[in-house]
């Protein structure tokens, strides 16, 4: 019987996702770098594309995609920061999109609540408006970027205090020390998975 099995390795450069990494890769640490430069001169919390006032908006739906219930959601990590410094680097060409499905959003939210802030509407009509427009493109991004952020690693500007990792218990640590699980244990033969 054959070992049909491959590496994440062999996966990776087999894949999209890896020719995706790899021709993102400059993209990827400009904008750490720039996530790096921006907490360093003291404006982590500004922005360099958003308006405040698109912030707001786009941050009221990151927070229905991510919302904040017994656990913190996309408003507690921070993901309105991340948006913005992938918007201001590896992701510029996503700037009209963001402005322009924004606008057809606000539009969407007058035509269905008689009110264009999205932000002030309550959170059951946000849901409804995100429902409204789940299948456009401004949606799909955000929703990545929304994920992205709350994920991702704190020095990309989202994930603050590290809360999206703490929610999968993922540790933060240079390298690990063995025994990794129970499969290296001293009893590892004895055991089964």
């Amino acid at each position: 019987m054959s070992d049909h099995r491959i590496s994440r390795r062999q996966w990776l450069s087999a894949s999209s996702v890896g020719a995706a990494l790899a021709s993102s890769w400059p993209e990827i640490l400009a904008a750490q770098q720039h996530a790096h430069k921006a907490i360093e001169s003291g404006a982590a919390a500004t922005f360099s594309v958003l308006r405040p006032a698109e912030a707001k908006e786009i941050e009221a739906l990151a927070s229905q995609i991510i919302p904040s219930d017994e656990t913190p959601g996309a408003r507690e990590a921070g993901v309105i920061y991340f948006i913005d410094r992938a918007l201001a680097t590896f992701d510029g060409d996503k700037r009209a999109l963001y402005r322009r499905g924004l606008a057809e959003t606000q539009a969407k939210a007058a035509r269905m609540f008689g009110a264009r802030n999205i932000a002030a509407l309550r959170p059951e009509q946000q849901i409804e408006l995100l429902h409204a427009i789940e299948k456009t493109e401004f949606f799909a991004q955000l929703r990545t970027h929304s994920i992205l952020g709350f994920f991702g690693n704190p020095s990309y500007g989202g994930n603050r205090d590290e809360v999206g990792w703490k929610l999968i218990g993922f540790e933060d640590r240079f390298h690990f020390e063995p025994p990794f699980g129970y499969y290296d244990g001293p009893d590892a033969g004895e055991r089964k998975p």
